[in-house]
């Protein structure tokens, strides 16, 4: 038998029930991973209070990284033995074992153990893909990035940084404005009260090509006024809830602004990007161009408490449950 977190309605942390289930067992084209970290990200919350939706009862998770138990007879990526990890679903991942299918996973190197693997592929691949695809962010360039003491915001002030990119940062206190200075960040902005303004004196005017914003309703306004003509702006998140509708003239009228919404399943859905994508990742950490910081780790049995320190703005960095 296998352990883990379901949810049989939606609902706060509570509803988060630790439960034994039968073990699993691969099909032709997957593999049975027993974990032995799992990461802990935003969107699990969105599950869970049915902003986005999935039949229940459900075992909610994206991320894992563990040791491959056994795989199916067309399995040919990976053997039993392996070490692996994966993102961004299906879901299944607050658990101590789960198939999945094969291609989904992605062999670890060397230097990256199980912790540091569940704690960045998600974030990790979606901050590669953000800066390098989504746009491509090069030396010179003023950036701005929102949530940046968080998981994604940790990684992808590092990494443009690294880029040669100038990071303004955008937090909620001023602890995570010091954390966020220390990864990357030139410049830390505490609260979007006046944002559009602190934007225009750090940047002496110019504005930002880009904004990444993974808040949501509470900063998209604000951040429109932020992006020089043709800006982009970057919605890959709802901290504080869903963006409200749109009206596309808003975007004419604050400068021929385009808008863009990124889903990490569209950027992965070919096994090839997503292991391009992966290596990426892996080659700037093992560098030391980017640093993964575990800040916080639960037991998988106390998801509940872990989904509500989240929600509190209590954490920083990654979390990472463990079986």
């Amino acid at each position: 038998m296998t352990k883990a977190i379901r949810i049989h309605a939606t609902g706060g942390p509570d509803v988060l029930k630790w439960e034994q289930v039968p073990t699993p067992q691969p099909g032709p084209h997957d593999a049975l991973v027993r974990h032995e970290a799992v990461g802990l990200n935003f969107i699990d919350v969105y599950f869970r209070t049915g902003l986005y939706k999935a039949p229940l009862p459900a075992t909610i998770g994206m991320e894992g990284a563990g040791v491959v138990e056994a795989v199916g007879e067309a399995v040919t990526n990976v053997v039993p033995g392996d070490r692996v990890a994966y993102a961004g679903g299906p879901l299944g991942a607050y658990a101590t074992e789960r198939i999945i299918a094969a291609d989904r996973l992605v062999k670890l190197p060397e230097g990256i153990d199980f912790k540091t693997a569940a704690a960045m592929m998600l974030q990790g691949i979606t901050a590669q893909f953000l800066l390098h695809r989504t746009f491509k962010v090069q030396k010179g360039q003023t950036i701005l990035v929102h949530a940046a003491a968080g998981g994604v915001g940790l990684i992808m002030c590092q990494w443009a940084a690294h880029l040669g990119a100038t990071v303004i940062g955008v937090v909620s206190t001023a602890e995570k404005a010091k954390l966020a200075l220390a990864n990357g960040a030139a410049h830390a902005i505490i609260g979007h009260a006046n944002l559009a303004a602190d934007v225009k004196r750090i940047t002496c005017g110019a504005m930002v090509p880009v904004v990444y914003d993974s808040v949501g309703k509470d900063t998209f306004s604000p951040s429109l006024d932020c992006l020089a003509p043709f800006g982009l702006m970057v919605s890959f998140g709802n901290a504080s809830g869903p963006v409200p509708p749109v009206d596309i003239l808003t975007l004419g009228a604050k400068g021929s602004l385009y808008l863009t919404r990124p889903g990490f399943a569209t950027y992965t859905a070919n096994p090839a990007d997503l292991n391009a994508s992966a290596q990426s990742l892996f080659d700037a950490v093992l560098s030391g161009a980017v640093k993964i910081q575990v800040n916080q780790t639960f037991p998988l049995a106390d998801a509940a408490a872990a989904h509500a320190a989240m929600e509190a703005r209590q954490t920083t960095g990654s979390t990472v449950l463990i079986p």
